[in-house]
């Protein structure tokens, strides 16, 4: 095994998941909802790590199914493995490099969910206009049901770009396994938490809607880049 690679994968991991969790929905939402529910910022923050690993979770959940099918593949196929794999990285990269070009940048567009995206422009616009009046305070949705919520959203919404990450590490077994889901954990929660927490402490001039903008090429880039190099240099 090469080292440098599985060292690649690793740190392509942490971008996918760290600049994933930039996205809007990810952290809007948990202020939105502090701001309705009058939630201090430990609760808010703590909500948002909450929601973040039951993402995790179903993105791990999804890993797994890839890790077991990889590993078993590439026991029968051997050298043949890395090919595939790199291949289908390339052609996956692609598919993220096309939709950058086409207009779609957007890469979150939830394959394993129905609910409508909403851009960073209309979330930061309700979040500085849409503050609710007195009277309509009491008619706020209570604590478990803004929590199920947002619950619901990122659970039901796995980190799609991820699954790709899990796929180039499957030569490293089990133990890659492992380490790409300790990666997607801490990469996923701290980005959510930190862009929630920027947002509560009134940093509102980092432009993370670029981010989003051109979220298609920066996947499809880091993932032709392990794709070219588990063809190189795994044998």
């Amino acid at each position: 095994m090469n080292d440098t690679v599985l060292t690649t994968i690793a740190v392509t991991g942490f971008g996918v998941a760290f600049f994933h969790a930039a996205i809007p929905t990810h952290w809007l939402p948990f202020v939105l909802a502090a701001r309705a529910q009058h939630w201090n910022h430990t609760k808010t923050l703590s909500v948002t790590a909450l929601a973040g690993t039951g993402h995790v979770l179903v993105t791990a959940l999804l890993g797994l199914l890839i890790a077991w099918f990889g590993i078993a593949l590439n026991d029968r196929i051997g050298a043949w493995f890395p090919r595939i794999a790199g291949g289908g990285l390339l052609l996956l990269g692609g598919f993220y490099l096309y939709r950058q070009l086409t207009g779609k940048g957007h890469a979150h567009h939830h394959l394993f969910c129905g609910h409508e995206h909403t851009h960073a422009g209309e979330l930061e616009d309700e979040h500085h206009h849409a503050a609710p009046p007195p009277s309509a305070r009491k008619a706020a949705p209570s604590d478990r049901v803004a929590i199920t919520s947002l619950l619901t959203l990122l659970t039901f919404s796995p980190c799609e770009a991820f699954l790709p990450i899990y796929a180039s590490g499957v030569r490293y077994g089990w133990a890659g396994f492992a380490l790409l889901t300790a990666i997607l954990s801490v990469g996923t929660v701290l980005g959510m938490v930190i862009f929630t927490w920027l947002t509560l402490a009134g940093v509102q001039r980092i432009k993370l809607g670029l981010l989003e903008r051109y979220e298609s090429g920066l996947i499809g880039t880091l993932l032709c880049v392990v794709g070219f190099l588990i063809i190189l240099f795994e044998k």
